[in-house]
């Protein structure tokens, strides 16, 4: 990305009491029943190529965000079981109209102490113009979606 202050990256932590490994498979193979947890947020998750689980796959999610019905199609362009990591692209929908290019990873880690994880999501953007909001309300949401998850 292009260093200006239309570029940007926020991150955010959720403690969550599901292990790494349950939270990471939720997204990685099953996003499609991330709904049934938190269906005030997100509709649905729809396979439009490839294979849940494998990078190069294109989904589409189906959500509500500041209260309108939105919709992201993503491409999955890193998974790295071992680290409980999963990098999402977005390629086409409504973030594309205020972003240039909009990037959600989340990592699942180990609590240091007790059983559970701390979930860990870096967004990447960057602004079509000055006049765009940073995306906090979308990580405010992710970090929702998790806690909704668990």
């Amino acid at each position: 990305m292009a260093s200006s202050a239309l570029t940007g990256k926020i991150e955010a932590d959720v403690e969550i009491k599901a292990s790494p490994g349950q939270f990471h498979e939720m997204f990685t193979h099953k996003p499609h029943h991330v709904h049934h947890t938190c269906y005030d947020k997100i509709q649905g998750c729809d396979l439009l190529e490839g294979e849940w689980g494998k990078v190069g796959t294109i989904i589409s999610w189906r959500y509500v965000h500041d209260g309108k019905a939105k919709v992201s199609k993503q491409l999955v362009e890193a998974i790295d079981p071992s680290k409980n990591l999963i990098t999402f692209r977005e390629i086409e929908g409504d973030q594309l109209k205020e972003y240039k290019s909009f990037v959600a990873t989340l990592q699942a880690s180990p609590k240091n102490k007790g059983s559970g994880s701390i979930v860990h999501w870096t967004v990447e953007y960057e602004k079509l113009h000055h006049g765009i909001a940073h995306p906090e309300t979308l990580l405010q949401f992710l970090v929702d979606a998790s806690k909704d998850i668990d």
